[in-house]
């Protein structure tokens, strides 16, 4: 089964133009894209279950398996019909295969391994993060590495250096809450519900960013790494001493509050970080990232420090295939494939193979 995989490793050059068939399944999102030589987006089509998922306040992941399974199929189909092509067309496919909920990557993971086998054609296995740092890529045609990378999503904050295509050092991460869980959690409390990003960043527009001082934590020792399990007790602590003493809660300040020290802290790590190692170049990644006012934030202290600033459009922020799409095409330029027996990571950490 794995001949034609090891046939391919040896006679894997640098083409004119690569084509790759991917797919991503790791969340709630079933998405598949065609993409040109890593930084040409031809098809991006998402399925997505936020609407499902908000009955139930967050995430299910048994029902996120089983509506992975219904869509699939049809998604890969219009993913090669935009596209104007078919799996003869392709170069490769690639999946991610971690981290995510097990259930929804082996979906994927199934999927792509068996158009693999069935049109011989090489497979990828794609980080998911890894696919988030590379959907800037898509958009910034000139952005090559080194550089540092904020990686900011519902399970992750991050900060890394990208010293190659595919080579990476985490230099900071969370100790508790990632950034966009915290994002929920607070959401949750003042009564917005699910997915708590958006909602928090539209009604913070309407509220005084200083109304509240909530704190702001580091790590000693650890001057890069990230804690918002702090700030999101103290959003309920305030929350809970106002019910009590009867004092009216103003949502839009507690969002606004909540979210200019969350912000506060990833900017002033993320600025020191690049200054530490001699990094010009910065950029964002993850589905918190679509964020306005970390965005606005972030492009002030880089204008100011005279850093260049990356990010993808929001579209590209969240999960989709385009980005796995990016990141592969340098795995393969590299002739690094996955055999059949490739398999779902849930807990698969960044760098690892």
């Amino acid at each position: 089964m794995e001949g034609y995989m090891e046939d391919y490793r040896k006679d894997v050059v640098e083409k004119e133009d690569v084509y790759i068939l991917a797919i991503e399944s790791s969340c709630d999102e079933t998405a598949a894209s065609v993409v040109k030589n890593g930084r040409e987006v031809l098809s991006n089509v998402i399925s997505t279950q936020i609407d499902l998922h908000t009955l139930y306040g967050g995430v299910v992941p048994e029902i996120a398996s089983r509506k992975h399974m219904e869509k699939i199929n049809q998604v890969i189909e219009e993913a090669l019909s935009q596209a104007q092509m078919g799996l003869t067309d392709m170069n490769a496919v690639a999946v991610t295969y971690g981290p995510g909920l097990v259930g929804a990557l082996l979906v994927g993971v199934a999927e792509a391994k068996a158009i693999s086998y069935a049109a011989k054609l090489p497979l990828i296995g794609v980080h998911h993060i890894e696919g988030h740092v590379s959907a800037n890529y898509i958009e910034n045609k000139e952005l090559e590495p080194p550089f540092l990378c904020l990686i900011v999503s519902g399970g992750h904050t991050h900060l890394v250096l990208v010293k190659e295509y595919g080579t990476y050092e985490i230099i900071g991460r969370t100790h508790d809450d990632a950034a966009g869980e915290a994002y929920d959690k607070v959401a949750r409390a003042i009564g917005l519900g699910y997915p708590g990003g958006p909602k928090i960043d539209k009604l913070a527009k309407e509220g005084k960013k200083n109304a509240i001082v909530f704190p702001r934590a580091s790590i000693e020792g650890c001057p890069f790494d990230f804690s918002f399990s702090g700030v999101k007790s103290a959003v309920l602590n305030y929350i809970n001493s106002s019910t009590m003493k009867g004092e009216a809660i103003n949502r839009a300040d507690i969002a606004a509050s909540f979210q200019e020290a969350v912000v506060d802290v990833l900017i002033s790590h993320t600025m020191a970080a690049a200054k530490e190692y001699g990094m010009k170049k910065i950029a964002i990644a993850g589905g918190v990232a679509s964020n306005s006012a970390l965005r606005s934030a972030m492009e002030e202290a880089c204008k100011k420090n005279q850093f260049e600033f990356y990010h993808p459009t929001p579209l590209f922020c969240t999960d989709n295939a385009a980005m796995i799409g990016a990141a592969a095409y340098y795995e393969y330029l590299k002739g690094n494939f996955s055999g059949l027996d490739l398999n779902a990571v849930p807990n698969l950490k960044i760098g690892q193979r």
